[in-house]
């Protein structure tokens, strides 16, 4: 047992990790990044890059696939060579990782340390045959998909996100356990890519988070492209049917050849050992953090999906700049200084920032709303695909923006125009008197903040 002394530890390889490593060995500390699987974490492994590769594919097969409402002739039926579609995946994926192990490779002052690390010490953790210590401890392990127990336990073969990119053949038919974001995403690649799907949700609907309207447009949206959905059912059980499996649901078998297990996702604390530390967790297993994103035990920091602020890889990478800007900066940043922004990559995708219209209610405020379809959109007439709309909400009496919704074609760009308002705590009025360039999605966000009604 050899022991390592550095100044700081970094314990993980997802969006914060590697960034966080390499600014703190430039700052002149000696610096270990510890990763027990492949660098890059959820979103280069199993999350964002492959799945948006899969996006990317399926939309494809749908645009072949409607040709002729542009006036293209394609001879034959369209086909999709899943095996193709896998390797341009999987080739991303690894120039990803490549990219990353060569920009911590070639950073001076940081050390790559693999294996499973364990805390033995508020100040070190046990990884393989050696001890690392140091003063600053920074966790960024990000979390995993949640299996039911009486799932695990059937003994019948299943499917998360994680084992899905291993999938080497189409499904016949695709059944989902959830309808939350992941599973919605992947819903639409595979009935894209030819396959049934049903996706089965114990909830009175789809995306719980989101407002009513999403969800039925979204709903529309999948059903058009083949996705069965049963909403409000109970799925009870799971067995082995021969090469595929039998789900019951509401007490009737589902036959599928796959099942897909999305119904939520849980922190990677427990290797951790955070007993041995003093670290505390919260009531839903992530790691407890102030607005600093310290841990309750000096010294220790927890970055990412793993401390429960926000489980997206853009919220995980500013995690690691407000860490930093603390840290080295003399910049007492926080992560109250963020405003809440996200995406769902169905397409057309879902786009949103602060508070919905749910969230605006609650809030006790005077609010103010702008709504226009999307079939308003020279740009979506254009490429026709008018499904869903673009939406605002504003303080009513300090002029501010206090959300938005953006359903759409392009609403995952469009939407930023509103955020850098909203975040820099601008009235409305500067975005709304502002000229945008025609024909986008963007330019009817003005118009649509000209004709604001109270929201009801």
């Amino acid at each position: 047992m050899t022991t390592d002394t550095f100044d700081a530890l970094v314990i993980g390889s997802g969006q914060a990790g590697p960034a966080l490593a390499v600014r703190l060995a430039g700052h002149g500390w000696k610096t270990a990044l510890v990763e027990r699987g492949e660098l890059g974490g959820t979103c280069v492994n199993n999350g964002c890059t492959p799945t948006k590769t899969l996006v990317a594919s399926a939309r494809a097969a749908w645009v072949v696939r409607h040709a002729a409402d542009f006036g293209v002739t394609v001879a034959g039926p369209v086909g999709v060579d899943f095996a193709a579609v896998r390797e341009r995946m999987m080739n991303v994926v690894q120039s990803s990782r490549d990219s990353l192990g060569k920009w911590v490779a070639d950073t001076p002052g940081l050390a790559l340390v693999r294996g499973e690390a364990r805390f033995v010490a508020p100040d070190a953790v046990r990884v393989g045959e050696r001890t690392l210590r140091a003063p600053r401890i920074f966790l960024n392990v990000g979390a995993r998909p949640v299996v039911p127990g009486w799932i695990a336990a059937s003994g019948a073969p299943f499917l998360t996100s994680e084992s899905l990119m291993a999938l080497a053949e189409l499904p016949t038919h695709l059944v989902i356990l959830g309808a939350g974001y992941i599973a919605l995403e992947y819903a639409q690649v595979f009935a894209r890519f030819g396959c049934a799907v049903t996706v089965i949700e114990h909830g009175d609907r789809l995306l719980p988070r989101e407002d009513d309207e999403v969800a039925v447009v979204v709903r529309q949206v999948l059903e058009r492209d083949g996705v069965a959905f049963r909403i409000g059912a109970s799925a009870t059980a799971l067995r082995r049917d021969g090469a595929g499996i039998a789900l019951t649901v509401d007490g009737t078998d589902l036959a599928g050849s796959h099942l897909l297990v999305a119904v939520g996702r849980q922190p990677n604390v427990e290797a951790l050992d955070l007993a041995r530390a003093g670290v505390t967790r919260d009531a839903h297993g992530a790691v407890q953090v102030d607005d600093q994103l310290r841990t309750s035990v000096p010294g220790i920091w927890a970055l990412g999906d793993v401390n429960g602020r926000g489980a997206f890889t853009h919220t995980s990478y500013n995690d690691h700049e407000i860490v930093a800007a603390n840290l080295l900066d003399d910049d007492a940043r926080s992560v109250r200084d963020r405003v809440p922004a996200y995406a769902l990559y169905t397409d057309p995708p879902l786009a949103r920032i602060g508070l919905s219209r749910a969230g605006a209610r609650a809030s006790g405020k005077r609010v103010l709303v702008g709504h226009l379809p999307m079939t308003r959109v020279g740009r979506a007439r254009e490429r026709g695909e008018t499904d869903g709309f673009i939406e605002a909400l504003v303080d009513a009496d300090t002029r501010r923006l206090l959300g938005a919704t953006l359903l759409g074609i392009e609403a995952d760009e469009a939407i930023h125009g509103l955020l850098d308002v909203m975040s820099a705590g601008l009235p409305y009025t500067a975005i709304s008197r502002t000229m945008h360039i025609h024909p986008t999605v963007s330019e009817l966000i003005p118009t649509m903040l000209q004709s604001l009604t109270p929201l009801e």
